[in-house]
C-alpha cells in the first residue's frame, strides 16, 4: 500500500466520479467520493450568453473536482472526449496543482465500482 496521496477520476461533460486514498490528513485505502455533477445550461437567449454560462458552469464543476483533489500527490484522469485534457490544463493553471503529476487516459462510461477498480489497478493497489 502506498503512503502517497493518490486520486483518480472518470469524467465527462455531466459528471465526475472521484476515487482517492486519502482524506485531509491520512493516506489509507481507496474509496469513492460522492459524484460531482455538472450544471448543464439550457435555453439561453443567444449563443454568447450560452457560451458564457457553459464556461461558468465548467469552472464551477472543475472547482468542485479540484476541492476533492486537494493534497493529492498524483492524479489519474480518464473518460471519453476531451474533458480530461481540459481538467488537466485547468489544474496546472492553479498554483496549488502546478507541479502535480497527472496521467490521462480514455475510457467509455463506467460504473462507480469500475472507476474504483480502474484507479486502484492504475496505481498498482
Amino acid at each position: 500500500m502506498s503512503d502517497k496521496k493518490l486520486a483518480g477520476l472518470w469524467l465527462d461533460q455531466t459528471k465526475a466520479v472521484v476515487v482517492k486514498n486519502h482524506d485531509a490528513q491520512n493516506a489509507f485505502k481507496f474509496f469513492l467520493c460522492s459524484p460531482v455533477k455538472a450544471v448543464v445550461q439550457h435555453g439561453n437567449s443567444n449563443e454568447n450568453a450560452g457560451n458564457n454560462a457553459e464556461q461558468t458552469n465548467k469552472a464551477k464543476f472543475f472547482k468542485e473536482i479540484e476541492h476533492l483533489l486537494t493534497n493529492s500527490q498524483e492524479v489519474y484522469i480518464t473518460g471519453p472526449g476531451t474533458m480530461q485534457e481540459e481538467l488537466k490544463k485547468y489544474l496546472h493553471e492553479t498554483a496549488q496543482f502546478r507541479d502535480l503529476k497527472i496521467t490521462l487516459d480514455t475510457a467509455q462510461h463506467m460504473s462507480d465500482e469500475q472507476v474504483l477498480e480502474t484507479v486502484k489497478s492504475h496505481f498498482g493497489e
